[in-house]
């Protein structure tokens, strides 16, 4: 599905008349609570595996997440496409400045990042 097509059918199921912007900020933030709650039952009930129902219910989640990241970004005049020119951008200056580790909108480049927190590592990878 390409993203006109996705933004075409999400817009009519655009129900809120007031507090644009606000509202799916909010209701963003909810959802992505609920992800992070489904992650933490599988951790402590699944012994952090993730599969089959599991990952379902998290991907109808992420689902929710997008909806209110698009009714956000709409409600400002912006599309889905915008959002993901800006992150690519965001990305590429990241990885050419060696700051995609740290925190922070400004970060300044980071050396000798913990090797514990080495994506290869994760999970005993």
């Amino acid at each position: 599905m390409i993203l006109n097509e996705y933004e075409k059918i999400m817009a009519t199921s655009k129900v809120y008349d007031t507090l644009p912007i606000i509202y799916p900020a909010l209701g963003m933030n909810g959802e992505a609570g609920e992800v992070a709650e489904k992650v933490k039952k599988c951790i402590r009930d699944n012994n952090g595996i993730f599969g089959g129902q599991i990952k379902k219910d998290i991907l109808r989640e992420l689902a929710d997440v997008l909806w209110y990241v698009w009714a956000t970004a709409d409600d400002m005049g912006f599309t889905l496409e915008d959002v993901m020119k800006i992150g690519i951008e965001k990305v590429q200056e990241r990885q050419k400045t060696n700051t995609v580790h740290g925190s922070g909108d400004n970060r300044e480049k980071i050396n000798n990042y913990p090797e514990m927190y080495m994506r290869d590592n994760w999970y005993g990878d």
